[in-house]
């Protein structure tokens, strides 16, 4: 019953799930393809050209924009496929890819921003311990452990996802959609693990770790010193990214596959389920933008650089000139005029 709902032949209660994949997923993939495009390899270029020598952050913040690489370049196929009406046409291993793609990148920014928010922890609470926290060794040791605890998070999903065949058209099936009342319980338990220990305790310890540091920048004499607020803007942008974009994204999951999972689901229940769990999808993958902000926001280097290498600094000096020239000439300015 759970694939006849999924392919919508058994009831025709509602289209909403159907009409939101062939227009919502589209534009909003289309989008975060064009933004994280072009803001992630701008991103990588200035760490690489213009921010060396790297501190432990750095390293992170580029380890994290190739994960938000990698992720926004599948998106042209999911824009192909969805536009298509749920028409699959590139074989089994490019369907294994991008939705191994896009949960290797979920993952992988979720553990990379807890780093940052334990290692941001480590610098305001243990000040004598910063120095030796931003030494390179703890950044490749940190993005090492990332990459390979998201490969073993992400890996038992290779053999989940798999192409489904029905009615003459061929369907590469999200992880959620693979899980119904007729498949092993297992999956069940998976998604559950993932969930918590890939979601939920990062969640955990990045909220103690923001909570820490907001009591800490409270104390002393200094809170509203550039390096403090810099410090509290960066903690509190990492609690926006998992509760705004890995939160419902991971609740609407869970929902999507336990209304799978019971034998007699209501067809309008099921249904809306399903479409608030694709509404997620582009949520989830709308951390790429909170990123690009957090390179921003993670210290005035980064800042500066990204300003000279599109020469706006030179720009805005030659345009505050220009209108210190304009108020001086002024009639009535006292000035003699040029």
């Amino acid at each position: 019953m759970a694939s006849f709902l999924y392919y919508g032949d058994e009831h025709n209660c509602t289209n909403v799930d159907h009409l939101l994949k062939r227009y919502y997923l589209p534009i909003s993939y289309g989008a975060i393809f064009v933004v994280g495009l072009v803001g992630n390899v701008t991103s990588i270029g200035i760490y690489l050209t213009k921010l060396r020598p790297w501190k432990s952050s750095s390293i992170i913040m580029v380890n994290l924009a190739l994960t938000d690489l990698l992720y926004v370049l599948s998106m042209p196929f999911l824009v192909y496929y969805y536009s298509n009406g749920d028409s699959w046409t590139l074989g089994d291993f490019m369907c294994r890819f991008v939705r191994f793609g896009f949960h290797f990148n979920l993952y992988g920014s979720i553990l990379f921003l807890t780093c940052l928010a334990v290692f941001r922890y480590v610098v305001v609470l243990k000040p004598l311990m910063a120095a030796q926290v931003q030494q390179k060794f703890w950044g490749i040791m940190a993005c090492s452990a990332v990459w390979i605890l998201a490969a073993i998070e992400i890996t038992p999903m290779l053999t989940v996802i798999s192409l489904e065949r029905h009615d003459n058209k061929t369907y590469c099936m999200d992880f959620a959609s693979t899980i119904s009342n007729k498949t092993n319980n297992d999956l069940r338990w998976y998604s559950w693990m993932l969930t918590g220990l890939g979601f939920l305790l990062p969640l955990v310890v990045v909220f103690m770790c923001y909570i820490g540091i907001v009591k800490q920048l409270a104390k002393g004499p200094h809170t509203g010193s550039p390096r403090r607020m810099r410090a509290r803007r960066v903690t509190v942008l990492i609690m926006v990214v998992f509760v705004v974009c890995f939160l419902p994204y991971h609740f609407l999951r869970t929902l999507r596959i336990e209304t799978r999972s019971m034998p007699a689901t209501p067809c309008m229940v099921e249904r809306i389920a399903h479409a608030a769990y694709i509404f997620s999808r582009p949520l989830a993958g709308l951390n790429t933008f909170f990123n690009l902000a957090l390179y921003t926001l993670s210290g005035d280097r980064f800042r500066r650089a990204f300003l000279s290498t599109f020469y706006w600094e030179h720009w805005r000096t030659k345009a505050r000139s220009l209108l210190q020239l304009a108020v001086v000439n002024k009639p009535g300015s006292g000035m003699p005029a040029v």
